[in-house]
């Protein structure tokens, strides 16, 4: 039987912080359609996170202290879908987008104003909130694994980021080479032993020019690396891993290895958390 070597790479001593970017997106009274002044500074918002490897999306309405309570929390929500709706038409993740609430009258901001409109003005907004994690990563490449150590070894740390070398997607599929089954089988062994590990699965392409790496040729749509990630999601799902010890994301192709085109159409399991066993 064919020996099966696991090329991983363990981003060990990882320099981690975390960071919060907010931005506030003011409304009309009565409205939630976003004025065409705070549509565009909100584009530009968008366009600065394009390199930035989000870790999460929080959306949060908010209206004065005039409506109802019930008419204030619906238009709080209608506020916070719409701009929920911006961030996809302009291709960020869903998954990435873990909040979308609408909160309802808040207490007006205390401010050096007399002026009430003005107060009540800066209380009819959306507030955005993207965490993003920035590392600088040490690699260590370890070139083979015994069987009953498995590929996930007891000194991970939150943050760690695996990349499985052996898992080859086809260029323009999201489903995998027939060499790289028997890796993702051992895979999901190893990760039933380790239940304490929550994680999620990160997807990737090589080569978008003329498309050629970004459209699923499966389905037309051009979200090859979240079907990707998801791929092996549903994958693990059915190997009996429990949903909520993972999420996926795809992140096109930001990231390359700088190795052969191969290994970037690829999916990285980054260690979120570890929870401690009794």
């Amino acid at each position: 039987m064919k020996k099966i070597i696991f090329l991983l790479f363990f981003l060990t001593n990882v320099a981690q912080a975390q960071s919060d970017n907010t931005h506030v997106v003011y409304f009309e009274t009565g409205q939630y359609n976003v004025p065409e002044i705070e549509a565009n500074r909100l584009v530009l918002f968008v366009q600065s996170l394009k390199d930035i490897e989000i870790e999460r999306i929080s959306i949060y309405g908010f209206c004065d202290d005039r409506g109802t309570d019930s008419y204030n929390l619906t238009l709080s929500q209608n506020r916070a879908n719409a701009i929920k709706k911006i961030f996809s038409n302009f291709g960020v993740d869903d998954n990435l987008i873990s909040n979308v609430d609408g909160k309802g009258e808040i207490l007006l901001r205390l401010i050096s104003s007399d002026n009430l409109n003005i107060i009540r003005g800066l209380n009819r907004k959306v507030e955005i909130n993207v965490k993003y994690v920035v590392t600088t990563p040490v690699l260590k490449e370890v070139n083979e694994i015994g069987k009953k150590q498995g590929f996930l070894n007891n000194k991970l740390e939150v943050g760690d980021k695996i990349t499985l070398d052996n898992i080859l997607f086809k260029t323009g599929y999201s489903y995998l080479e027939n060499e790289s089954v028997p890796v993702l089988e051992k895979i999901a062994e190893d990760l039933r032993e380790r239940d304490d590990i929550y994680f999620t699965i990160q997807g990737h392409v090589c080569c978008t020019k003329n498309a050629r790496d970004a459209v699923d040729r499966k389905t037309g749509k051009r979200n090859l690396s979240l079907a990707r990630a998801k791929y092996i999601y549903d994958y693990l799902v059915q190997q009996g891993i429990k949903k909520t010890r993972m999420r996926y994301v795809g992140l096109k192709n930001k990231y390359p290895l700088g190795k052969a085109k191969k290994y970037d159409k690829r999916v990285e399991i980054k260690i979120t958390s570890i929870s401690k066993k009794n």
